[in-house]
């Protein structure tokens, strides 16, 4: 029979140095929460989700604070240096027979729906995918500027074939712990799972989400994010 258990996994042992903030960026609050709570009571309302794993450093002092720290569905456990090491210590916690729903803890505005969609797509096909939106902006690539006082354009790219990679992406446990395994056996860099699945020879399924599923990493990120929560009902301005 098909395990279709799903764990979540939320990687939240970043620091957010880009946001340039003495707190990491998933304990800012919006509104009267925090991001990191936005994002997991996104995933405690959905019942197709078992268990969720986040994934914490080993100094955090900020979660056993939250509003969602002692619920019963929620697992603690602590992560590495990178994202993909964060990724690994969950996994080592789930099922192999299970499949992994890998979410950013600083994606609090992604919708049911898309996680739905996901899910049944993934299933329907019985492989490993990702939430991720069309391209729609001119892409441009630069020259190797290191030597140059400015960068400059070295080509522009065709955008018909290009994506915008989101969270959740969602794989078999046991698939994506041996494929980060593998790749970081021979340090390859990996910016997310589906690059661990792509190094293993894998095409992972490109489902597409709406776009206010953002990743909040600039400040000018977080009133983007105020009105997609105010939107979708999650808070008053």
């Amino acid at each position: 029979m098909n395990n279709r258990n799903i764990v979540a996994i939320v990687p939240a042992a970043g620091s957010g140095q880009r946001m340039q903030s003495t707190l990491p960026k998933q304990y800012i609050k919006i509104g009267q929460s925090t991001i990191l709570e936005y994002t997991l009571q996104k995933l405690l309302s959905l019942p197709l989700i078992s268990q969720i794993i986040v994934v914490i450093s080993r100094d955090d002092r900020y979660f056993s604070t939250l509003s969602v720290a002692n619920h019963p569905k929620i697992t603690l456990t602590y992560g590495g240096d990178t994202r993909s090491d964060s990724v690994f210590a969950g996994l080592l916690l789930a099922d192999d027979d299970s499949w992994a729903l890998v979410h950013d803890a600083a994606r609090p505005c992604v919708s049911h729906h898309d996680i739905e969609q996901l899910i049944k797509t993934v299933f329907a096909q019985n492989q490993g995918g990702i939430l991720a939106t069309k391209v729609t902006d001119t892409i441009k690539k630069s020259l190797d500027h290191s030597q140059l006082p400015l960068p400059q354009i070295a080509q522009t790219c065709d955008r018909q074939q290009l994506w915008a990679a989101a969270t959740p992406q969602m794989f078999k446990v046991k698939l994506l712990k041996e494929c980060i395994h593998k790749a970081k056996l021979q340090k390859i860099a990996l910016t997310d799972e589906a690059s661990a699945v792509e190094f293993c020879g894998g095409h992972p399924l490109l489902v597409e989400c709406q776009r206010d599923n953002i990743k909040v990493t600039q400040k000018e990120d977080i009133p983007l994010a105020k009105l997609y929560l105010y939107e979708q009902g999650y808070i008053e301005i």
